[in-house]
Protein backbone atom coordinates (compact mmCIF):
# COMPACT_ATOMS: atom_id res chain seq x y z
CA UNK A 1 0.00 0.00 0.00
CA UNK A 2 2.90 2.19 0.14
CA UNK A 3 2.27 5.45 -1.99
CA UNK A 4 -1.41 5.12 -1.53
CA UNK A 5 -2.31 8.38 -0.60
CA UNK A 6 0.15 11.39 0.19
CA UNK A 7 -0.46 14.67 3.08
CA UNK A 8 -2.22 16.20 2.37
CA UNK A 9 -5.65 14.11 2.00
CA UNK A 10 -8.79 15.81 0.35
CA UNK A 11 -11.10 14.06 3.24
CA UNK A 12 -14.89 12.91 2.58
CA UNK A 13 -16.81 12.24 5.44
CA UNK A 14 -20.49 10.62 5.56
CA UNK A 15 -22.60 10.83 8.97
CA UNK A 16 -25.64 9.15 9.36
CA UNK A 17 -28.18 11.03 11.82
CA UNK A 18 -31.14 9.53 12.20
CA UNK A 19 -33.86 12.34 14.39
CA UNK A 20 -32.33 14.88 16.89
CA UNK A 21 -31.44 13.00 20.08
CA UNK A 22 -27.86 12.95 18.76
CA UNK A 23 -27.29 16.12 18.03
CA UNK A 24 -24.88 17.11 20.14
CA UNK A 25 -22.88 14.26 19.55
CA UNK A 26 -23.24 15.36 15.91
CA UNK A 27 -21.92 19.15 17.00
CA UNK A 28 -18.49 17.33 18.70
CA UNK A 29 -17.85 15.56 15.49
CA UNK A 30 -18.50 18.30 13.16
CA UNK A 31 -16.11 20.52 15.22
CA UNK A 32 -13.98 17.75 15.52
CA UNK A 33 -13.50 17.06 11.28
CA UNK A 34 -13.69 20.78 10.70
CA UNK A 35 -10.29 21.48 12.80
CA UNK A 36 -8.83 18.74 11.05
CA UNK A 37 -5.35 20.50 8.72
CA UNK A 38 -7.44 18.64 5.95
CA UNK A 39 -9.60 19.61 3.09
CA UNK A 40 -12.50 18.06 4.40
CA UNK A 41 -15.87 18.10 3.11
CA UNK A 42 -18.80 16.48 5.47
CA UNK A 43 -22.20 15.68 4.62
CA UNK A 44 -24.81 14.66 6.80
CA UNK A 45 -27.67 12.04 6.09
CA UNK A 46 -30.34 12.74 7.71
CA UNK A 47 -34.62 11.90 7.77
CA UNK A 48 -35.57 15.77 8.71
CA UNK A 49 -34.61 19.23 7.92
CA UNK A 50 -32.03 20.22 11.11
CA UNK A 51 -29.75 22.91 11.17
CA UNK A 52 -25.98 22.03 10.31
CA UNK A 53 -22.75 24.48 10.73
CA UNK A 54 -21.69 26.77 7.78
CA UNK A 55 -19.53 24.61 4.93
CA UNK A 56 -21.55 21.57 6.28
CA UNK A 57 -23.95 19.57 3.54
CA UNK A 58 -27.53 18.03 4.79
CA UNK A 59 -28.95 15.42 2.15
CA UNK A 60 -32.32 14.64 3.69
CA UNK A 61 -34.32 11.08 2.57
CA UNK A 62 -34.25 7.45 3.52
CA UNK A 63 -33.29 4.54 0.82
CA UNK A 64 -36.58 2.70 2.22
CA UNK A 65 -39.51 2.86 4.32
CA UNK A 66 -37.20 1.61 7.53
CA UNK A 67 -35.52 3.92 9.36
CA UNK A 68 -32.96 1.61 9.87
CA UNK A 69 -32.01 1.95 6.40
CA UNK A 70 -30.74 5.56 6.58
CA UNK A 71 -26.53 4.35 7.54
CA UNK A 72 -26.82 2.47 3.68
CA UNK A 73 -27.33 6.57 1.97
CA UNK A 74 -24.11 6.87 2.57
CA UNK A 75 -22.76 4.62 -0.09
CA UNK A 76 -23.97 6.66 -3.21
CA UNK A 77 -22.21 10.03 -1.41
CA UNK A 78 -19.06 8.44 -1.41
CA UNK A 79 -19.15 6.66 -4.81
CA UNK A 80 -20.37 10.05 -6.51
CA UNK A 81 -17.17 11.93 -4.22
CA UNK A 82 -14.44 9.55 -5.64
CA UNK A 83 -12.63 11.23 -7.85
CA UNK A 84 -12.03 13.94 -6.03
CA UNK A 85 -10.58 13.05 -2.87
CA UNK A 86 -8.38 10.93 -1.10
CA UNK A 87 -9.67 9.79 2.18
CA UNK A 88 -13.15 8.48 2.84
CA UNK A 89 -14.86 8.27 6.06
CA UNK A 90 -18.56 6.63 7.67
CA UNK A 91 -19.76 6.78 10.62
CA UNK A 92 -22.41 6.94 13.17
CA UNK A 93 -23.24 10.26 14.69
CA UNK A 94 -21.90 9.62 17.92
CA UNK A 95 -18.86 7.83 16.92
CA UNK A 96 -15.40 10.15 17.21
CA UNK A 97 -13.16 9.67 14.94
CA UNK A 98 -9.97 12.38 15.73
CA UNK A 99 -6.83 13.39 13.46
CA UNK A 100 -4.43 11.01 15.07
CA UNK A 101 -6.71 8.14 14.37
CA UNK A 102 -6.36 8.84 10.77
CA UNK A 103 -2.32 9.09 11.28
CA UNK A 104 -2.50 5.99 12.41
CA UNK A 105 -4.31 4.48 9.92
CA UNK A 106 -2.29 5.40 7.75
CA UNK A 107 0.81 4.63 9.11
CA UNK A 108 -0.31 0.97 9.90
CA UNK A 109 -1.54 0.61 6.25
CA UNK A 110 2.14 1.09 4.97
CA UNK A 111 2.52 -2.67 6.21
CA UNK A 112 -0.52 -4.29 5.01
CA UNK A 113 -1.76 -6.21 2.07
CA UNK A 114 -4.49 -4.37 -0.08
CA UNK A 115 -6.62 -6.77 1.00
CA UNK A 116 -6.34 -5.81 4.87
CA UNK A 117 -8.06 -2.55 6.46
CA UNK A 118 -6.86 -1.91 10.20
CA UNK A 119 -10.20 -1.08 12.08
CA UNK A 120 -11.25 1.32 15.03
CA UNK A 121 -12.41 -0.09 18.10
CA UNK A 122 -14.94 1.83 20.36
CA UNK A 123 -15.06 2.33 23.84
CA UNK A 124 -17.00 4.71 26.42
CA UNK A 125 -16.51 5.76 29.76
CA UNK A 126 -18.12 5.95 33.31
CA UNK A 127 -17.14 6.62 36.71
CA UNK A 128 -13.38 7.33 37.48
CA UNK A 129 -12.41 7.37 33.28
CA UNK A 130 -12.97 3.78 33.24
CA UNK A 131 -13.59 2.09 29.99
CA UNK A 132 -16.21 -0.12 28.70
CA UNK A 133 -15.71 -1.88 25.20
CA UNK A 134 -18.96 -2.58 23.82
CA UNK A 135 -17.27 -4.67 20.93
CA UNK A 136 -16.65 -7.66 22.73
CA UNK A 137 -19.99 -9.28 24.11
CA UNK A 138 -22.06 -12.39 23.33
CA UNK A 139 -20.27 -14.57 21.05
CA UNK A 140 -18.14 -11.97 19.99
CA UNK A 141 -14.07 -12.88 19.88
CA UNK A 142 -10.70 -12.93 19.15
CA UNK A 143 -9.78 -15.05 16.80
CA UNK A 144 -6.77 -16.78 18.23
CA UNK A 145 -5.50 -18.43 15.77
CA UNK A 146 -5.26 -14.99 13.75
CA UNK A 147 -2.22 -13.23 15.21
CA UNK A 148 -0.20 -12.44 12.94
CA UNK A 149 2.58 -9.44 12.88
CA UNK A 150 3.05 -7.26 9.62
CA UNK A 151 5.86 -4.94 9.94
CA UNK A 152 6.31 -3.33 12.65
CA UNK A 153 3.02 -4.35 13.99
CA UNK A 154 1.02 -7.52 15.23
CA UNK A 155 -2.63 -7.87 14.60
CA UNK A 156 -5.72 -9.78 15.30
CA UNK A 157 -8.66 -10.63 13.68
CA UNK A 158 -12.22 -9.46 16.04
CA UNK A 159 -15.33 -11.68 14.83
CA UNK A 160 -17.54 -8.57 15.59
CA UNK A 161 -16.21 -6.23 12.61
CA UNK A 162 -18.91 -3.57 13.32
CA UNK A 163 -16.86 0.13 15.25
CA UNK A 164 -19.73 1.92 13.61
CA UNK A 165 -17.80 3.53 11.19
CA UNK A 166 -14.56 3.12 8.74
CA UNK A 167 -11.88 4.72 7.20
CA UNK A 168 -11.09 3.88 3.14
CA UNK A 169 -8.39 5.02 1.08
CA UNK A 170 -9.74 5.96 -2.48
CA UNK A 171 -7.87 2.87 -3.78
CA UNK A 172 -9.92 0.84 -1.39
CA UNK A 173 -13.34 2.61 -1.93
CA UNK A 174 -12.78 1.50 -5.68
CA UNK A 175 -11.89 -1.84 -4.95
CA UNK A 176 -14.98 -2.00 -3.12
CA UNK A 177 -17.24 -0.22 -5.61
CA UNK A 178 -15.61 -2.72 -8.25
CA UNK A 179 -16.52 -5.84 -6.41
CA UNK A 180 -20.02 -5.37 -6.80
CA UNK A 181 -20.56 -5.42 -3.17
CA UNK A 182 -20.33 -1.78 -2.03
CA UNK A 183 -23.60 0.21 -4.38
CA UNK A 184 -26.61 -2.16 -3.22
CA UNK A 185 -29.75 -1.92 -1.69
CA UNK A 186 -30.40 -2.19 1.80
CA UNK A 187 -30.00 -5.37 3.91
CA UNK A 188 -29.46 -7.36 6.81
CA UNK A 189 -26.47 -9.72 6.75
CA UNK A 190 -24.44 -10.90 9.78
CA UNK A 191 -25.28 -7.88 11.15
CA UNK A 192 -28.66 -6.09 11.51
CA UNK A 193 -29.67 -3.06 8.80
CA UNK A 194 -27.43 -0.60 10.76
CA UNK A 195 -24.87 -2.24 11.67
CA UNK A 196 -24.42 -3.93 7.72
CA UNK A 197 -24.46 -0.47 6.16
CA UNK A 198 -20.91 0.24 7.79
CA UNK A 199 -19.43 -3.60 7.63
CA UNK A 200 -20.04 -4.34 4.14
CA UNK A 201 -17.04 -3.60 3.14
CA UNK A 202 -15.38 -6.04 4.76
CA UNK A 203 -18.26 -8.72 4.84
CA UNK A 204 -18.83 -8.46 0.96
CA UNK A 205 -16.22 -6.62 -0.98
CA UNK A 206 -12.95 -8.60 -0.23
CA UNK A 207 -11.71 -6.55 2.64
CA UNK A 208 -10.86 -8.27 6.25
CA UNK A 209 -11.04 -6.00 9.07
CA UNK A 210 -7.82 -6.38 11.39
CA UNK A 211 -7.50 -5.04 14.97
CA UNK A 212 -3.42 -3.51 15.69
CA UNK A 213 -3.13 -4.96 18.64
CA UNK A 214 0.30 -4.52 19.11
CA UNK A 215 -0.40 -0.33 18.87
CA UNK A 216 -4.00 -0.81 20.50
CA UNK A 217 -4.73 2.41 21.70
CA UNK A 218 -4.14 4.45 18.88
CA UNK A 219 -7.32 3.19 17.23
CA UNK A 220 -9.74 3.55 20.32
CA UNK A 221 -11.89 5.59 19.05
CA UNK A 222 -14.84 7.24 21.14
CA UNK A 223 -18.67 6.00 21.71
CA UNK A 224 -20.20 9.48 23.17
CA UNK A 225 -23.68 8.23 24.11
CA UNK A 226 -21.77 6.19 26.69
CA UNK A 227 -25.30 3.73 26.35
CA UNK A 228 -23.78 0.17 26.57
CA UNK A 229 -22.31 1.12 30.13
CA UNK A 230 -23.88 -1.23 32.81
CA UNK A 231 -25.66 -3.41 30.29
CA UNK A 232 -24.21 -6.98 29.20
CA UNK A 233 -22.52 -5.16 26.23
CA UNK A 234 -18.90 -5.06 26.62
CA UNK A 235 -16.07 -5.66 29.03
CA UNK A 236 -13.96 -3.42 31.30
CA UNK A 237 -10.35 -2.70 30.92
CA UNK A 238 -8.96 -5.44 32.84
CA UNK A 239 -10.42 -7.82 30.96
CA UNK A 240 -9.91 -6.51 27.26
CA UNK A 241 -6.16 -6.03 28.11
CA UNK A 242 -5.81 -9.40 29.57
CA UNK A 243 -7.12 -11.04 26.37
CA UNK A 244 -4.80 -8.47 24.18
CA UNK A 245 -1.40 -9.49 26.87
CA UNK A 246 -2.76 -12.82 25.65
CA UNK A 247 -2.87 -12.14 21.73
CA UNK A 248 0.61 -10.80 22.25
CA UNK A 249 2.28 -13.47 23.82
CA UNK A 250 0.91 -15.95 21.14
CA UNK A 251 2.67 -13.69 18.54
CA UNK A 252 5.62 -14.07 20.42
CA UNK A 253 5.82 -17.68 21.20
CA UNK A 254 4.97 -18.77 17.76
CA UNK A 255 2.33 -20.72 18.87
CA UNK A 256 -0.84 -21.62 16.93
CA UNK A 257 -3.84 -21.28 19.09
CA UNK A 258 -6.14 -23.62 19.20
CA UNK A 259 -9.92 -23.24 19.39
CA UNK A 260 -11.63 -25.71 21.53
CA UNK A 261 -14.69 -26.00 19.42
CA UNK A 262 -16.44 -24.16 16.17
CA UNK A 263 -18.74 -21.38 18.60
CA UNK A 264 -20.71 -19.86 16.01
CA UNK A 265 -24.25 -21.28 14.63
CA UNK A 266 -25.45 -21.13 11.34
CA UNK A 267 -28.54 -19.77 12.36
CA UNK A 268 -30.11 -16.00 12.40
CA UNK A 269 -27.87 -13.65 14.32
CA UNK A 270 -26.18 -16.54 15.13
CA UNK A 271 -28.58 -17.61 17.58
CA UNK A 272 -27.38 -20.09 20.17
CA UNK A 273 -24.07 -19.58 19.89
CA UNK A 274 -21.36 -20.05 22.93
CA UNK A 275 -21.83 -16.44 24.93
CA UNK A 276 -17.85 -16.05 25.90
CA UNK A 277 -19.25 -13.99 28.70
CA UNK A 278 -22.06 -16.01 30.13
CA UNK A 279 -22.65 -14.59 33.68
CA UNK A 280 -22.67 -16.90 36.64
CA UNK A 281 -26.15 -19.03 36.34
CA UNK A 282 -27.83 -19.86 39.91
CA UNK A 283 -29.04 -23.23 38.38
CA UNK A 284 -25.64 -24.62 38.03
CA UNK A 285 -24.31 -23.55 41.02
CA UNK A 286 -27.45 -25.02 42.58
CA UNK A 287 -26.69 -27.97 40.62
CA UNK A 288 -23.06 -28.67 41.33
CA UNK A 289 -23.17 -30.85 44.95
CA UNK A 290 -21.76 -28.91 47.40
CA UNK A 291 -19.76 -31.97 48.45
CA UNK A 292 -17.91 -31.26 45.60
CA UNK A 293 -14.17 -29.88 45.98
CA UNK A 294 -12.36 -30.57 42.33
CA UNK A 295 -14.39 -29.00 39.20
CA UNK A 296 -13.88 -29.75 36.33
CA UNK A 297 -15.65 -27.52 33.37
CA UNK A 298 -15.51 -27.65 29.84
CA UNK A 299 -15.70 -25.20 27.50
CA UNK A 300 -15.09 -22.36 29.59
CA UNK A 301 -15.23 -18.51 28.53
CA UNK A 302 -14.37 -15.43 30.10
CA UNK A 303 -15.22 -17.83 33.34
CA UNK A 304 -17.38 -15.66 35.26
CA UNK A 305 -18.50 -19.34 37.39
CA UNK A 306 -15.01 -20.53 36.97
CA UNK A 307 -13.48 -17.69 39.28
CA UNK A 308 -16.59 -17.88 41.51
CA UNK A 309 -15.65 -21.21 42.49
CA UNK A 310 -12.57 -20.53 43.21
CA UNK A 311 -13.32 -17.59 45.22
CA UNK A 312 -15.67 -20.42 46.97
CA UNK A 313 -13.28 -22.89 48.39
CA UNK A 314 -13.27 -25.34 45.26
CA UNK A 315 -10.43 -26.22 42.88
CA UNK A 316 -11.34 -25.61 39.83
CA UNK A 317 -9.84 -27.21 36.21
CA UNK A 318 -11.14 -25.86 33.11
CA UNK A 319 -10.80 -26.92 29.73
CA UNK A 320 -11.28 -23.17 27.50
CA UNK A 321 -12.18 -22.30 24.16
CA UNK A 322 -8.49 -20.98 23.72
CA UNK A 323 -5.82 -19.10 25.63
CA UNK A 324 -7.55 -15.76 24.71
CA UNK A 325 -10.98 -15.33 26.24
CA UNK A 326 -9.69 -17.70 29.76
CA UNK A 327 -6.50 -15.00 30.39
CA UNK A 328 -8.05 -13.41 33.30
CA UNK A 329 -9.60 -16.34 34.68
CA UNK A 330 -5.95 -18.04 34.44
CA UNK A 331 -4.92 -15.35 36.28
CA UNK A 332 -7.34 -15.72 38.83
CA UNK A 333 -6.46 -19.14 40.09
CA UNK A 334 -8.56 -21.61 37.25
CA UNK A 335 -5.67 -24.03 36.47
CA UNK A 336 -6.45 -23.73 32.40
CA UNK A 337 -5.82 -26.68 30.04
CA UNK A 338 -5.27 -26.09 26.45
CA UNK A 339 -5.92 -27.54 23.25
CA UNK A 340 -8.99 -29.48 21.28
CA UNK A 341 -10.66 -32.27 23.04
CA UNK A 342 -8.39 -34.98 22.61
CA UNK A 343 -5.12 -33.08 23.31
CA UNK A 344 -7.19 -31.63 26.57
CA UNK A 345 -8.30 -35.12 27.44
CA UNK A 346 -4.85 -36.76 27.11
CA UNK A 347 -3.25 -34.62 29.84
CA UNK A 348 -5.80 -34.75 31.95
CA UNK A 349 -5.77 -38.49 32.20
CA UNK A 350 -4.86 -40.25 35.66
CA UNK A 351 -7.17 -37.27 37.25
CA UNK A 352 -10.68 -37.33 38.76
CA UNK A 353 -13.27 -34.92 39.82
CA UNK A 354 -15.89 -34.47 41.95
CA UNK A 355 -18.00 -32.54 39.42
CA UNK A 356 -17.78 -32.09 35.36
CA UNK A 357 -19.61 -28.68 33.46
CA UNK A 358 -20.92 -28.66 30.40
CA UNK A 359 -22.45 -24.89 30.42
CA UNK A 360 -23.52 -24.43 26.64
CA UNK A 361 -21.19 -26.64 24.30
CA UNK A 362 -22.59 -29.78 23.73
CA UNK A 363 -25.04 -28.49 21.38
CA UNK A 364 -22.30 -27.68 19.41
CA UNK A 365 -19.59 -30.37 19.35
CA UNK A 366 -20.23 -33.28 16.43
CA UNK A 367 -20.99 -35.70 18.75
CA UNK A 368 -22.02 -34.71 22.58
CA UNK A 369 -22.35 -38.29 23.24
CA UNK A 370 -18.50 -38.89 22.64
CA UNK A 371 -17.32 -35.84 24.78
CA UNK A 372 -19.82 -36.57 27.96
CA UNK A 373 -18.37 -40.47 28.00
CA UNK A 374 -14.86 -38.93 27.50
CA UNK A 375 -14.42 -36.06 30.01
CA UNK A 376 -17.31 -38.15 32.31
CA UNK A 377 -14.99 -40.93 33.13
CA UNK A 378 -12.90 -38.68 35.03
CA UNK A 379 -16.19 -38.42 37.37
CA UNK A 380 -14.97 -40.27 40.70
CA UNK A 381 -17.59 -42.60 42.17
CA UNK A 382 -20.87 -40.49 42.70
CA UNK A 383 -19.26 -37.71 40.95
CA UNK A 384 -21.88 -35.73 38.98
CA UNK A 385 -22.22 -33.84 35.31
CA UNK A 386 -24.04 -31.04 34.89
CA UNK A 387 -25.26 -29.68 31.75
CA UNK A 388 -26.19 -27.12 30.50
CA UNK A 389 -27.98 -26.44 26.99
CA UNK A 390 -30.79 -24.15 25.56
CA UNK A 391 -33.78 -25.96 24.68
CA UNK A 392 -34.51 -26.00 21.06
CA UNK A 393 -37.79 -27.83 21.99
CA UNK A 394 -39.70 -24.86 23.21
CA UNK A 395 -42.20 -23.92 21.47
CA UNK A 396 -41.43 -20.63 19.33
CA UNK A 397 -38.53 -22.68 17.87
CA UNK A 398 -40.59 -25.16 17.19
CA UNK A 399 -43.32 -23.06 15.29
CA UNK A 400 -40.10 -21.39 13.29
CA UNK A 401 -38.90 -24.86 12.52
CA UNK A 402 -42.36 -26.51 10.77
CA UNK A 403 -43.60 -23.41 9.60
CA UNK A 404 -40.36 -23.32 7.35
CA UNK A 405 -38.94 -19.89 8.58
CA UNK A 406 -36.01 -19.58 6.63
CA UNK A 407 -33.03 -20.94 8.23
CA UNK A 408 -35.17 -22.40 11.21
CA UNK A 409 -35.86 -25.67 8.79
CA UNK A 410 -32.55 -26.70 9.38
CA UNK A 411 -32.34 -26.31 13.52
CA UNK A 412 -30.88 -29.47 14.59
CA UNK A 413 -29.17 -30.43 11.23
CA UNK A 414 -25.73 -30.18 12.60
CA UNK A 415 -24.18 -30.12 9.61
CA UNK A 416 -26.36 -27.34 8.10
CA UNK A 417 -27.04 -25.23 11.48
CA UNK A 418 -24.03 -25.99 13.66
CA UNK A 419 -25.97 -27.27 16.42
CA UNK A 420 -27.81 -30.16 17.48
CA UNK A 421 -31.57 -30.15 18.75
CA UNK A 422 -31.36 -30.39 22.24
CA UNK A 423 -33.96 -31.10 24.37
CA UNK A 424 -35.01 -32.65 28.08
CA UNK A 425 -35.34 -36.28 26.42
CA UNK A 426 -32.28 -36.08 24.44
CA UNK A 427 -29.87 -34.75 27.14
CA UNK A 428 -31.61 -37.86 29.30
CA UNK A 429 -30.43 -39.82 26.60
CA UNK A 430 -27.00 -38.71 26.36
CA UNK A 431 -26.28 -39.64 30.11
CA UNK A 432 -27.77 -43.07 29.82
CA UNK A 433 -25.70 -44.18 26.71
CA UNK A 434 -22.53 -43.27 28.88
CA UNK A 435 -23.67 -45.44 31.76
CA UNK A 436 -24.80 -41.98 33.97
CA UNK A 437 -27.85 -42.38 36.23
CA UNK A 438 -29.79 -39.04 34.73
CA UNK A 439 -31.41 -36.59 37.75
CA UNK A 440 -33.77 -33.93 38.01
CA UNK A 441 -34.04 -31.21 34.70
CA UNK A 442 -34.61 -28.07 35.32
CA UNK A 443 -35.93 -25.58 32.91
CA UNK A 444 -34.70 -22.10 32.73
CA UNK A 445 -37.62 -19.61 32.36
CA UNK A 446 -37.44 -15.59 31.05
CA UNK A 447 -40.63 -13.60 33.42
CA UNK A 448 -43.00 -14.24 31.53
CA UNK A 449 -42.24 -17.75 30.40
CA UNK A 450 -42.12 -18.43 34.10
CA UNK A 451 -45.60 -17.03 34.17
CA UNK A 452 -46.92 -19.06 31.68
CA UNK A 453 -45.38 -21.91 33.59
CA UNK A 454 -47.50 -21.69 36.50
CA UNK A 455 -50.03 -21.16 34.54
CA UNK A 456 -50.22 -24.30 32.99
CA UNK A 457 -49.16 -25.81 36.49
CA UNK A 458 -45.59 -26.94 35.32
CA UNK A 459 -47.23 -29.24 33.07
CA UNK A 460 -45.65 -27.87 29.70
CA UNK A 461 -42.72 -26.72 30.95
CA UNK A 462 -40.62 -28.67 28.57
CA UNK A 463 -41.79 -26.24 25.75
CA UNK A 464 -40.96 -23.37 27.85
CA UNK A 465 -37.95 -23.14 29.22
CA UNK A 466 -35.21 -21.22 27.37
CA UNK A 467 -32.68 -23.62 28.85
CA UNK A 468 -31.86 -26.71 30.26
CA UNK A 469 -30.06 -27.78 33.42
CA UNK A 470 -29.13 -31.66 33.88
CA UNK A 471 -27.06 -33.76 35.83
CA UNK A 472 -26.26 -37.14 35.48
CA UNK A 473 -24.31 -39.08 38.15
CA UNK A 474 -22.01 -41.77 38.17
CA UNK A 475 -22.36 -44.83 40.19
Amino acid sequence: MSGDVAFPQKLLVAIASYGTNNDSYLARLIEEYQAMPLSVRIVVLSNLQKPVPPGVELIVGMPTEDPWSLPFAHKKVLAEGISNHDLFIYSEDDTLIKYRHIEAFLRVSESLPENEIPGFFRYEEYGNQQKNYAELHGHFHWDAASVVKRGDYVFAYLTNEHSACYLLTQRQLRKAMDSGGFLVPPHKGKYDLACTASTDPYTQCGFRRIVCISHFDDFLIQHLPNKYVGTRFGINEGELRAQLAALLRINSNGDRAVSLIETETRLPDAKYSKDYYEPVSPDVVAAIPKSAHAILSIGCGAGALETSLIHAGKRVTAVPIDPVISARAASEGVEMVYGDFRTAREQLSGRQFDCVIFSNVLHLVPDPKLIVSSFGNLLSNGGVAVVRVPNLARLPELWKKLSGVPHFHDLGNYGKSGTHFTSFSGVNNWFKSVGLKPGKIVGVFSSSERKASRLTLGMVDRFLASELIATGKKI
